[in-house]
């Protein structure tokens, strides 16, 4: 199993760790002809205004919208805001997921936190929550209806989603040394439905 990590901006080595820990092939993925032959994308953390201008310069936008019809994507914190159907204070870029974010929605760097996320979607957790790292991160302010929302914070607030093959996070499960979140991407991947 090959799965790419697009290599604009953000966590790209600790994505890349996080997969060879598991026992998968992660690739770096800067050009569209990268993405032939994997089976699933992360879109990491970075500046999505930033990342979104890079990706329409060199013409990807079409490329991983046409990859996400066939193939597993994830978005973590600036991916999500990527992958969002509706974006609060800008426009959509890739309009993959039936879900509305809200960009900082926690805040500047220095409102940076962390807080144990239940997440009950992930197997073989023993009942553990996960270590949700919030970094200048978004929320899901809305989730349509094709929309699965999979962890909220204690006060109600969607920080997880996912539609279909697709999976969206606020946080950043590449800074934690859980590989839960990788492991339920490898299996969307694999088709799997967990």
């Amino acid at each position: 199993m090959r799965i790419g990590v697009l290599a604009l901006q953000g966590g790209v080595p600790e994505h890349l760790g996080h997969l060879e820990r598991l026992g998968i092939e992660g690739r770096r993925v800067r050009r569209a002809a990268e993405l032939e032959g994997l089976e699933g994308l992360i879109l990491p953390g970075g500046e999505s205004t930033a990342i979104g201008s890079l990706l329409a310069a060199d013409g990807m936008v079409a490329a991983l919208r046409d990859f996400s019809a066939r193939r597993a994507v994830w978005g973590t914190c600036a991916g999500m805001i990527l992958m969002a159907r509706e974006v609060s204070g800008g426009r959509p870029v890739l309009s993959l997921m039936d879900i509305a974010v809200e960009r900082n929605a926690f805040g500047r760097q220095l409102d940076s936190f962390e807080e144990p996320l239940a997440v009950d979607a992930l197997r073989g957790d023993g009942g553990q929550p996960f270590p949700g790292v919030f970094i200048r991160a978004p929320r899901i302010a809305r989730a349509g209806p094709s929309a699965r929302v999979l962890a909220k914070l204690a006060d109600g607030t969607a920080v997880a989603a996912r539609e279909g093959r697709l999976l969206a996070t606020a946080f950043h499960p590449e800074l934690t040394g859980d590989l839960r979140f990788h492991a339920y991407f490898a299996d969307l991947a694999r088709g799997e439905s967990p």
